[in-house]
């Protein structure tokens, strides 16, 4: 098989394709055949080596078949998503044309939509659907900011958030990205003109705008922090008594959670955000979708921060046609 390999530490370049063995499943493993994946900025500092010792070949999902099941549970051919689990961490993750997954971090769906598709609702949708019904409480009739709405993980929160009956703000940094927002359903704002007494808001800055989004929430509201657009640094300093607002309820969120234990994947329901992106009601798409051979192109991209949304890797050769 095909494997994209960290030759070491550092930029896009590091990334080369390499020949492995297909791994074999052990006792509660299954071997997925990988037909896409989505590229996240926690593969990107894995491969800068910002998170220490990872594996060589990174990747926290994909979507694809059962190739094999340690268990003998699952058949081979059937549809999976596969995240998390260590994958890229602990354990050789997705950047590669078979991974062997934890079978709890498989989930079985049934769908004909196109891999590439498919390989934009894993991890963003997962983590869309835990920040905001499982932390935020998130219900209809709400108001809910969303900052970088325009980022992959925003989006997804914004697909969420109005199918939930949530009146939906979002960011943006320029005019030009207003429109992508707007036809999600949510209205676009900029830091200048924030709402103010929402009921809640998903912050994926970081620690640079956490004590700001605490300010924008009404007395019993709720603040998720689930990335860290900004930078990955900590607060230099926050005093509590006179930097948090008082009855504002401070969360956070990480995608690597999905499928430990308080976590397990059977409680978010992706069959259901499969079958809403197959009836139009999720706008799940993919903003570029790249062939392995692309994989330095792609993650250029992505550290631009110009990608617009959900970056794909398809594992055949062929690319859909352009729209």
């Amino acid at each position: 098989m095909r494997m994209i390999k960290i030759q070491e530490a550092g930029g896009p370049e590091e990334l080369v394709i390499e020949e492995a063995p297909i791994p074999r499943a052990l006792a509660g493993t299954v071997v997925v055949r990988v037909r896409a994946f989505g590229i996240n900025r926690a593969e990107v500092y894995m491969r800068q080596g910002a998170w220490g010792q990872c594996a060589d070949v990174t990747g926290i999902e994909c979507v694809g078949e059962v190739h094999e099941d340690g268990d003998q549970r699952l058949c081979a051919g059937q549809r999976v998503f596969a995240l998390m689990g260590g994958m890229g961490r602990s354990i050789r993750g997705s950047y590669a044309e078979y991974v062997r997954v934890p079978r709890s971090n498989v989930v079985l769906i049934d769908s004909e939509l196109p891999w590439e598709v498919l390989a934009a609702i894993p991890e963003s949708y997962a983590t869309a659907y835990s920040c905001l019904i499982s932390t935020l409480g998130l219900q209809p009739g709400q108001t809910l900011l969303v900052r970088a709405g325009t980022s992959s993980l925003g989006q997804a929160a914004i697909d969420v958030a109005v199918h939930r009956g949530a009146r939906v703000f979002a960011t943006t940094r320029s005019a030009e990205r207003a429109p992508l927002i707007e036809r999600m359903g949510a209205i676009a704002v900029y830091d200048d003109s924030l709402p103010s007494s929402v009921d809640a808001v998903l912050d994926l800055i970081g620690t640079s705008t956490l004590v700001h989004s605490m300010s924008l929430c009404r007395r019993g509201g709720r603040v998720c922090v689930a990335g860290f657009l900004g930078g990955h640094a900590g607060l230099d300093r926050l005093d509590p008594v006179l930097d948090l607002p008082s009855g504002v309820h401070l969360s956070v969120f990480a995608s690597l959670l999905l499928g430990k234990p308080g976590f397990e994947l059977s409680s978010i329901p992706f069959q259901a955000f499969v079958d809403r992106a197959e009836a139009g009601v999720y706008r799940i798409a993919p903003a570029r979708v790249f062939a392995m051979g692309q994989i330095v192109e792609a993650h250029r991209l992505m550290e631009s921060d110009q990608a617009n949304g959900k970056l794909v890797v398809l594992t055949g050769e062929d690319l859909p046609a352009s729209p």
